[in-house]
């Protein structure tokens, strides 16, 4: 066996991968740039640096992994309000953004289904953009005499949620338990109740969807979930179910009931074949949760990725004035810790 030289130690493994890695990138050699000597030179290095991080953070943000913080305690204990949430976006298939950074304008997007690992599946926990309230067309549609909270009056809202339902699953909750095609679905392990009693199943909520069901948060369906190529009949008993989510298939009202005729962009129907898959959403806080139980669906186009792991958590109530108390509220339990 060949003895290492004297004045030459033994390549640690660190060593020995960047070797490597330097290959595969560089397998002509690696450029070698003239080390800055002068202030300004020193400058423009720094900056030249500060520029290409700040494109590789960008990068990454925008295809792989993102932070989202959580405002509400829909899905407490899983997720607690103040916990900063790290997202997998490549995991469902990465897209490029919809919105400038910061804004509400929108741009135009690509999405990369070929780097797609998965869709979502039962259990997972789901970043989306919110769909908006069951009777508006986007998010930030106003309308009269409906009273929606301010601060979804917005695009590019993200929710946080569990995926209870896949596209073509038949939804139903009797007596606070979820059932998923008949079968009762899987429990959360950290799920939560404030109400130890449901609502009485005769009892409507007025606010359920979809529009016009004798229904409640807990006693709720069965409901179909729309799967892209599935046909449903339309009729004057129905039709104001579907009325939303078949204009926002089309991005515009495009449904109208006249003279006891249904049509579709002028043209009269009897049925509608569905151009997307949809998601049913909850949170694990079920007694406190606005999902899909008011809103509706969640079509494939607006989900953003999975939440995988907490990566800091603090009480978000206190103002950044009170630094170190602010400091003090953070949750060393939920370092980098993993939700499921």
């Amino acid at each position: 066996m060949a003895e290492q030289p004297e004045n030459e130690s033994p390549k640690t493994g660190l060593q020995k991968f960047k070797t490597v890695t330097d290959k595969i990138l560089h397998p002509f050699g690696k450029k070698v740039r003239k080390a800055p000597e002068t202030f300004l030179e020193k400058v423009w290095e720094f900056f030249r640096s500060l520029f290409s991080a700040a494109i590789a953070a960008l990068f990454i943000i925008t295809f792989f992994i993102q932070n989202t913080r959580i405002p509400t305690g829909s899905m407490e204990d899983t997720i607690l309000v103040g916990d900063f949430i790290l997202v997998n976006k490549f995991v469902y298939g990465p897209s490029s953004p919809k919105y400038i950074p910061f804004t509400e304008i929108e741009i135009p997007y690509f999405t990369m289904p070929f780097f797609k690992f998965k869709d979502p599946h039962h259990g997972d926990i789901v970043v989306f953009e919110y769909p908006g309230n069951k009777e508006q067309l986007r998010a930030d549609e106003r309308i009269p005499g409906l009273p929606i909270p301010e601060e979804q009056i917005a695009m590019n809202v993200n929710y946080v949620k569990r995926c209870i339902g896949l596209p073509g699953d038949t939804f139903e909750v009797r007596d606070k338990v979820v059932f998923v095609n008949g079968k009762e679905f899987w429990i959360p392990p950290y799920i939560k109740y404030l109400k130890p009693y449901p609502f009485p199943k005769d009892e409507v909520e007025t606010d359920i969807f979809p529009k016009g069901k004798q229904w409640n948060r807990d006693y709720y369906g069965p409901l179909v979930i729309p799967k892209k190529g599935m046909q449903i009949q339309l009729n004057l008993e129905n039709v104001e179910e579907w009325r939303t989510i078949i204009d926002r298939e089309f991005a515009e009202r495009v449904v109208e009931v006249k003279d006891g005729i249904i049509t579709i962009n002028g043209k009269e129907v009897h049925s509608y074949t569905f151009q997307k898959d949809y998601y049913f959403m909850m949170g694990d806080n079920r007694d406190d949760s606005a999902d899909s139980r008011f809103w509706g669906f969640v079509p494939r186009d607006m989900v953003v990725g999975e939440a995988f792991m907490s990566l800091f958590s603090w009480d978000r109530d206190i103002p950044f004035s009170e630094l170190f108390r602010l400091l003090g509220s953070v949750r060393t339990e939920r370092i980098l810790k993993l939700i499921h």
